[in-house]
């Protein structure tokens, strides 16, 4: 089934405004890149090839995808591709998920070190969740984690969306521990751990010079501040049932970026009106809005989907799924690339001619 086109392109907002942002922000390589990127995305620019029917001879040209990650038209074939390969991998049990935040005094460090602060984050969320799983139910978890760092308005809110199986293997092996069904740990308890060991991590980086922008006492000031916390923010939703319904639900983030083309409304010189949760929106000055959707492009290299427990253990996986229910496996045949492609107009075959790149924009462009 084909789906409308969105009316207003992201692509579109930059190649108009960029200039604008640049002029007033400092942008850093990689940010530049994902512009780019953005830009030339299905354009003659990154070259493709000619549709031309052999019976009516009508033309359609088709351009190639930047397959950047930031951008939103490139995500949802990795996204169906990464499904796949989880659907072999994922244990026929319930999973909870969760929701672990960061509280706001920390986002001008993670502004300035993003991926030393993310991969605290990271650690101490897992850290935690295992521990709780072997001092708790005596079972190994199995835990997915993805980094978000955007909220519906594109503001800078950086959170863990953690999928952990409902039980683990037990520590000795033998057999499969199954959590209460509507009911994991504490959200109390995750949230003082949470701070303990985000804390804990961020001291260590200093104390090794990771944040030299931060003198000792101003640094001492913010761990005391975060501390004084009683619990930082970890919300809990009720657990799905079924594997095929995680990874349906857990694929919408793992490949999603701070805003879909779909959720346009507006777009004006002056403008841009978006959709942001129910019939919610907001409007922004199209300078604006592009400095909001940098503000989450991810340092180069970083990995915001991670694993951990059963599910980055090969060994520890087989050995549970060994003893859970099998799982009726249904594979979706792949459509096939030798069917020839026909002219929906006339239902002649269709002829595809390569088209070449078109010659870069003068000047540097990242």
């Amino acid at each position: 089934m084909a789906f409308p086109r969105p009316r207003f392109d992201i692509a579109d907002i930059v190649r108009a405004h960029r200039a604008g942002l640049e002029a007033r922000q400092f942008l850093s390589r990689g940010q530049k890149r994902v512009l780019t990127a953005i830009s030339r995305c299905r354009t003659a620019a990154l070259g493709g090839h000619l549709e031309v029917c052999t019976g009516c001879g009508r033309e359609h040209p088709v351009y190639n995808s930047c397959r950047n990650r930031h951008c939103p038209k490139c995500q949802a074939a990795a996204q169906q591709k990464w499904i796949d390969a989880r659907a072999e991998r994922i244990l026929n049990v319930p999973h909870f998920h969760l929701v672990l935040t960061l509280p706001s005094e920390l986002k001008p460090l993670a502004r300035w070190h993003p991926a030393k602060v993310y991969n605290a984050l990271f650690r101490a969320a897992s850290d935690l969740l295992l521990e709780l799983g072997r001092t708790r139910i005596k079972a190994t978890l199995g835990l997915t984690l993805v980094l978000h760092t955007w909220t519906r308005d594109l503001r800078f809110h950086p959170h863990v969306h953690v999928l952990a199986t409902a039980g683990g293997l037990s520590l000795d092996g033998r057999r499969f521990v199954h959590s209460r069904k509507d009911y994991l740990f504490p959200v109390e308890v995750m949230g003082r751990l949470l701070r303990g060991k985000v804390l804990d991590a961020l001291r260590r980086l200093h104390r090794k010079g990771a944040f030299p922008e931060r003198g000792k006492r101003a640094f001492s000031r913010l761990m005391t501040s975060l501390a004084a916390h009683k619990c930082w923010v970890v919300y809990a939703k009720a657990p799905f049932r079924r594997s095929r319904h995680v990874l349906g639900y857990l694929g919408r983030y793992t490949h999603r970026v701070g805003i879909a083309n779909s959720r346009l409304l507006d777009v004006g010189p002056g403008h841009v009106t978006f959709r942001t949760r129910g019939k919610g929106t907001t409007t922004l000055h199209p300078v604006d809005f592009l400095a909001r959707f940098v503000q989450h492009v991810l340092p180069d290299g970083f990995h915001k989907i991670r694993h951990a427990g059963l599910y980055a253990s090969p060994p520890l996986l087989e050995q549970a799924r060994a003893l859970l229910p099998a799982q009726p496996v249904t594979k979706v045949p792949e459509p096939s690339n030798d069917e020839p492609s026909r002219c929906p107009h006339c239902g002649a075959l269709i002829q595809r001619i390569r088209l070449p790149r078109a010659p870069p924009p003068e000047g540097p462009c990242l």
